[in-house]
């Protein structure tokens, strides 16, 4: 059983901790030569709905890395499949949705479900992990944000301008509201089905929301992202995470959450002063400077750390998952730096 007093739990709560915990978005990826293994014999999907091996990919870079907080595999998008929207992966791994939902009649198609019949093997794997962390750190569960799951719905894959997506939101907004009334609605839900299997803190993500202006989040988003967040089981820490949103870190704190990640692209101790210290702040290491010599790893952490002040409530991360061909040894640098700088 994991402490309530854990590193990365406590920082959750901003309270004081012997030191930084520090984790990664994408810990559990093709960076590390065990999960290129695995995905050499199963596909995305096989190993996202194998519990014993998603289990798997979950603990080994807790063992592997020294990190304070192990995060679930799985992906975002498989929220959506139940949905009967036809998710697909391509050999890159790239996620296709082939019917896309783009009107009112494509939002009262997608199929109403139970997400604990429908996504049995992703409480499994809570469970799994759980088992196998026996306690060593806590377990993230996670979920796509209402907008980048709609995003994904309307525009059938990524996006460079998102032009379907905002087109129906300013063109169709009774259908924009029922789609994301409904995603919010099914998110808290298999969030909240993650925490009764286990998972400790759970962790929104909104990849995409950047693309928007200010006025648009706050009108076409900020209810939905609030709304799930909301609705969540209270007590368990949630990490309100996006990318390229240093322009809407006021409404992103307006929207919710205990702990609010940010990217590269913003000093953290500005971001922090934007969003008030009133809630904790995760981030905020460019994924790219995993690259660089240790030394100099060691030096952009120590930055970070300064920025930070000490103050109760950050949790070290990347402003985004880490990239496939990162060397492991920067890796667990940059973690064994974290600790070691921040040991108050």
């Amino acid at each position: 059983m994991t402490s309530p007093n854990h590193p990365f739990l406590a920082a959750c709560r901003r309270e004081k901790t012997p030191y930084t915990p520090v984790w990664l978005m994408r810990q559990a990826g093709r960076y590390m030569q065990e999960y290129r293994k695995l995905r050499a014999e199963f596909s995305f999907l096989e190993l996202c709905k194998r519990p014993d091996l998603a289990a798997e990919i979950t603990v080994t870079p807790v063992k592997r890395l020294g990190v304070d907080a192990a995060i679930l595999f799985a992906d975002i998008l498989l929220i959506l499949e139940p949905m009967g929207v036809g998710l697909e992966y391509s050999k890159d791994d790239g996620p296709v949705i082939h019917n896309q939902v783009r009107s009112r009649t494509g939002v009262e198609q997608l199929v109403e479900f139970e997400p604990a019949e429908a996504l049995s093997f992703v409480f499994e794997a809570v469970r799994k992990c759980r088992v196998a962390l026996d306690g060593r750190v806590p377990l993230i569960g996670f979920a796509g944000a209402p907008f980048t799951l709609a995003s994904y719905l309307i525009e059938g894959g990524g996006s460079r301008n998102y032009l379907r997506t905002k087109k129906m939101m300013y063109t169709d907004p009774g259908a924009w509201r029922a789609l994301m009334e409904r995603l919010a609605h099914a998110l808290a839900k298999y969030l909240n089905a993650q925490i009764a299997a286990g998972a400790q803190a759970v962790q929104l993500f909104d990849s995409w929301v950047g693309c928007l202006a200010p006025d648009d989040y706050e009108r076409y988003v900020l209810p939905y992202t609030r709304a799930t967040i909301a609705a969540i089981t209270p007590g368990v820490p949630v990490i309100h995470f996006s990318t390229g949103t240093a322009g809407l870190l006021r409404l992103l704190r307006a929207a919710g959450g205990d702990v609010i990640g940010v990217d590269w692209r913003v000093d953290l101790d500005a971001a922090w002063e934007r969003l008030g210290y009133d809630v904790g702040i995760q981030g905020n290491l460019d994924p790219v400077a995993l690259f660089a010599s240790p030394k100099e790893i060691r030096r952009k952490v120590a930055e970070i750390l300064k920025r930070a002040g000490g103050r109760p409530g950050h949790i070290f991360n990347l402003g985004h998952g880490v990239l496939p061909e990162t060397p492991v040894e920067n890796v667990i640098a940059m973690v064994e730096a974290v600790h070691e700088l921040s040991a108050r």
